[in-house]
């Protein structure tokens, strides 16, 4: 299973992660954006989303891992 992390110290709140897959980030009026995933665990069927968040962060906060 692929794992997703956020890099907070990048975050800029662009939001664009959240635009891509509301079901999994959720930016805040402050701060992070959020991972509303169980200890970041993504699920198969919302890696191509979560990879096209990844990809469209401008600032490369979103990291996967497996």
């Amino acid at each position: 299973m692929t794992h997703l992390e956020i890099d907070d110290a990048r975050c800029e709140g662009h939001g664009l992660c959240e635009g891509i897959a509301p079901t999994v980030f959720a930016l805040p009026d402050d701060g992070p954006v959020d991972v509303l995933l169980p200890d970041g665990e993504v699920p198969h069927d919302l890696e191509g989303e979560v990879a096209e968040a990844s990809r469209a962060c401008p600032v490369a906060a979103v990291r996967l891992t497996s």
